[in-house]
């Protein structure tokens, strides 16, 4: 618990000292949103399950459930995810 509260500290200073955004100095999901139709992810670490209304993805944050209708992988890489269709929730569910 100690090393990780640390561990934080160091990523915190490292992100000020050089002017960086703290999610992206430590791999934390970043969401982007396009109206209702598309949803953009990095630092995701694979999906869980894929349906044309739900797709779980794992991030290090823990899944994030996107529920809509006609979804569909639009580009997947190793890190980032781009989700099309019609978005209606997008939530932190436990894994």
């Amino acid at each position: 618990m100690e090393r990780e509260k640390r561990g934080r500290k160091v990523l915190s200073a490292v992100a000020e000292l050089f002017d960086l955004p703290g999610d992206v100095v430590a791999g934390l999901p970043h969401l982007e949103m396009i109206g209702q139709r598309q949803l953009f992810l990095e630092h995701h670490t694979g999906i869980l399950s894929y349906s044309e209304e739900q797709i779980d993805a794992n991030t290090t944050a823990g899944v994030l459930r996107v529920t809509g209708a006609g979804l569909n992988l639009l580009a997947m890489t190793a890190e980032e995810l781009r989700i099309g269709g019609r978005i209606d929730a997008v939530e932190w569910v436990a894994p």
